[in-house]
């Protein structure tokens, strides 16, 4: 006598639904408090529905240099700026070209949105410059007959990493002063000469000498006059320097000035920078890390300044010819630098992501600054909202004449849907930046009938089992295999699309790529841990089992009808040959 044949466990988890609803139901409420725990209870709006900033910038070529304004170096300085406003957590920026010459900026509003507009307006060149003299931001007073001429530190030596790594000046540091501290730069960072004889010609050590006051004069002169507590004279103060030229330059809180020798090691040659917290000494500190070639350079100014007394040995990080940090030397360096000072978390962020990204093929000019208000959005975003609930309320209406009692079946499943979207959207706002735009409601309307298609594709498949004369419970374990292969190749489409979309395009766009494919796994989530246990719990209730006239599973109506090529009549063939 044969063994008996081990009973399997049904298809599709019959006999236990509930552990695949307790677990979507667990998911549903961890979303939900996670929303509200993050204080995150509505998803972050675009700059469409929210408002926000639109700035232009222009390109600028240095002279002799117009070539530049190419298109490489526009599609480079756009992914500079977005890496650079990304760096600072701010949701949806839109950086994108205006013809030739013109790079748009979008800002959405947020706690962040002030701060990168200020970030994506210094779009300089970034550079590395010895500090040669140092004192206060504002204009030197003329020098008193009583003075004495004896030189005085123009930095502090106590303090050479304050307030952001920059050191303090002295503040009764005289003309006179500065003046001997600019020539002796000079001297110092001029190139020497050639040993000839033992005696010097006549005319060559004057005429350099003259040279050398000439420049220094010059250059004192417009120490002296500079402004830094006024954003124009800052302004004027970096126009037009060149990295090989020694420059006057300001601090970037205009609280000091600085007379900086020609750049040693340029901005592009950062590889990277990062902002971290030194547990051993309670500080902030930036770590930057140079290119191979960027390395040698850094090693060589940073062996020159170390052997400087303050503030000569300090080196100016200048972006936009302000100077955003001036830490001082005291080893020498390569390859990769940290940087420690009076840093907040906030300041210390800011100096990495413009170390990182503030290096600039071109430089640019703020041609205009808009304001963008969400009321134009907010209408288009009623109107479509308007157009979701017509077209939901349609769907409602099909599935109810056609499904009737199975109908509340693909109700609940929407409801579920709807939860597990609007929660993440929620979460993804403070998590990844998402923010809901305009496209992003659209893919979200578009999501509802992928979602009705499957619970369609499922329900038609449970009809045509029951056409085939099967009970209600065997009819669904035997059409869920069908019907999820169409559900996962429909879905699959479907996300594919929506992948590449996201791929190939950039701005707005995107959003509608994102939450399309977000919810097309969802509906993969819904239908397998919710569509499908709660059908197989209605397949036990006598009201679908029995096949109630309005549950939309009724034998009578789902019988089969027969074929329309027998009702067809035959006609006599006219040819007597044929008969």
């Amino acid at each position: 006598m044969a063994a008996p044949k081990k009973r399997r466990a049904p298809a599709g988890g019959q006999g236990r639904p509930g552990r695949s609803l307790a677990l979507i139901l667990i998911a549903m409420v961890a979303l939900t408090g996670g929303m509200f725990l993050a204080d995150q209870p509505t998803p972050r709006l675009g700059i469409d529905l929210a408002g926000g900033t639109s700035i232009t910038l222009e390109a600028k070529s240095e002279p002799g240099q117009e070539s530049a304004i190419n298109k490489t170096n526009m599609d480079t300085a756009v992914q500079i700026m977005e890496r650079r406003v990304n760096g600072l957590g701010v949701s949806e920026a839109e950086v994108q070209t205006q013809g030739k010459s013109n790079i748009i900026v979008n800002i959405p509003k947020g706690t962040n949105s002030a701060q990168a507009r200020e970030q994506v307006g210094t779009t300089a060149k970034l550079y590395f410059r010895p500090v040669l003299t140092v004192a206060q931001g504002t204009p030197t007073p003329e020098p008193s007959a009583s003075s004495s001429g004896k030189p005085t530190p123009s930095g502090s030596p106590s303090a050479p990493t304050a307030d952001k790594g920059k050191t303090s000046a002295t503040p009764n540091a005289s003309a006179t002063t500065q003046g001997r501290a600019v020539t002796g730069a000079l001297k110092a960072d001029s190139t020497p000469t050639p040993k000839a004889s033992t005696t010097p010609k006549a005319d060559a050590t004057p005429s350099a000498s003259a040279a050398d006051e000439a420049a220094a004069a010059k250059l004192q002169k417009q120490f002296a006059a500079l402004d830094c507590s006024s954003k124009a004279s800052r302004a004027e103060a970096a126009r037009g320097a060149k990295p090989t030229d020694m420059v006057v330059a300001c601090s970037s809180e205009g609280d000091a000035k600085y007379v900086l020798g020609p750049s040693e090691v340029s901005g592009t040659e950062v590889d990277n920078a990062k902002a971290g917290f030194d547990q051993q000494r309670g500080m902030w500190i930036v770590n930057m890390e140079f290119t191979k070639k960027g390395s040698k350079q850094f090693q060589t100014i940073t062996k020159k300044l170390s052997a400087q007394q303050p503030p000569q040995n300090q080196f100016a990080i200048a972006l936009d010819g302000e100077v955003v940090s001036a830490p001082s030397v005291r080893t020498t360096l390569s390859g990769s630098a940290e940087i420690s000072g009076s840093f907040t978390q906030q300041s210390a962020e800011d100096l990495a992501n413009v170390l990182s990204y503030g290096a600039l093929p071109l430089s640019f000019k703020e041609q205009s600054v808009t304001t963008v208000t969400a009321a134009l959005g907010g209408e288009q975003l009623k109107a479509g909202l308007i157009a979701g609930a017509i077209g939901l309320a349609l769907v409602v209406i099909y599935l109810v004449a056609y499904y009737r009692g199975l109908a509340v079946i693909a109700l609940l499943s929407l409801l579920v849907s709807g939860i597990l979207t609007y929660t993440l959207m929620s979460l993804l706002g403070p998590a990844i930046g998402f923010a809901l735009n305009l496209p992003a409601v659209c893919g979200a309307i578009v999501a509802i009938g992928i979602t009705a298609d499957s619970f369609i594709v499922y329900f038609e498949r449970v009809r045509d089992e029951i056409r085939e004369g099967r009970t209600l419970r065997p009819a669904v374990e035997r059409a869920w295999p069908r019907a999820r292969r169409t559900i996962l190749v429909s879905d699959f489409v479907s996300f594919l699309a929506a992948a590449v979309l996201f791929v190939v395009t950039v701005g707005k766009v995107q959003g509608f790529a994102f939450t399309l494919g977000l919810t097309t796994l969802l509906d993969v989530v819904v239908v397998f841990l919710f569509t499908k246990p709660v059908m197989t719990l209605m397949a036990r209730t006598k009201f679908f089992a029995s096949g109630h006239p309005w549950s939309g599973l009724d034998p009578k109506r789902l019988a089969p009808t027969p074929p329309l090529r027998r009702s067809r009549r035959v006609n006599a063939p006219t040819d007597p040959k044929e008969a």
